[in-house]
């Protein structure tokens, strides 16, 4: 099985989840364990996972249960980073991949809570997804968490910000210049898909019923869609960014 690396994020201080597009499909897939993956997982640090990577995860056994169906078990050993993806391919994978609204992605059972939306457990018909955004999103650091104010045009949402290169290598302290640059560049109009997700199975402090949070695990833009957790040396060259009026949804 082979995928294109499109979410990658932090989890606690020294582990990861990752998750990708098949390249022919278009599906998601979740590459899980059964311990945490861990950092050295990380194509800086010599294993095979970064964003835009076309990774091959060797024989994978699919272990998918609502709403996490993107779930393959695979043996770390056999996973191959086969090449990286050119900056314009992968922006139209993602093209290909992407909705327009949450519930596109995640089903009917989607439901605003608060500032953000969840899944009850054991429902959903995703728990991954590429969504292009209705206007320009928002990211909002604090001292060791950022999020995203975004709307899909029928829900507006703050939810939690994943994203692992938008953090240091503790995992919680914020990359100030990158949140930045990010929000410059979408303000200016770039187009953005974002990389979403909801959580595992999490019952939030002072409440009795677990829950599946949004949250959004990677964030891509138009000019640069490939920025990586080891940055590029060589300069990207500009790139044509399509139109997304023609995609059929």
């Amino acid at each position: 099985m082979r995928i294109v690396i499109n979410h990658l994020t932090r989890m606690q201080p020294g582990y990861i989840c990752v998750a990708g597009l098949d390249p022919q499909t278009r599906e998601h897939i979740r590459p899980v364990l059964r311990g945490r993956p861990t950092r050295t997982l990380l194509r800086a640090e010599g294993g095979p996972f970064d964003i835009g990577a076309l990774v091959d995860l060797g024989e994978t056994t699919g272990e998918g249960v609502a709403p996490e169906v993107e779930d393959y078990a695979f043996t770390p050993w056999m996973a191959n980073h086969l090449r990286d993806f050119e900056p314009m391919p992968f922006w139209s994978l993602l093209l290909g991949a992407a909705h327009r609204r949450l519930a596109s992605i995640f089903g009917p059972d989607l439901r605003q809570t608060g500032a953000t939306c969840t899944l009850d457990a054991g429902k959903g018909l995703a728990s991954l997804g590429c969504l292009i955004p209705a206007g320009s999103p928002h990211l909002v650091p604090s001292e060791h968490s950022i999020r995203m104010r975004f709307s899909d045009g029928d829900m507006s949402v703050t939810a939690s910000v994943t994203d692992l290169r938008l953090y240091e290598d503790d995992q919680k302290t914020p990359r100030w210049e990158a949140l930045t640059d990010l929000n410059a560049r979408i303000a200016r109009g770039i187009p953005v898909i974002l990389s979403v997700g909801v959580s595992r199975e999490w019952t939030k402090p002072g409440e009795e019923v677990a829950r599946h949070w949004l949250q959004v695990n990677g964030v891509h833009l138009g000019d640069k869609p490939l920025w990586r957790h080891v940055e590029i040396e060589r300069t990207q060259r500009p790139i044509p960014l399509g139109s997304l009026d023609e995609l059929p949804f």
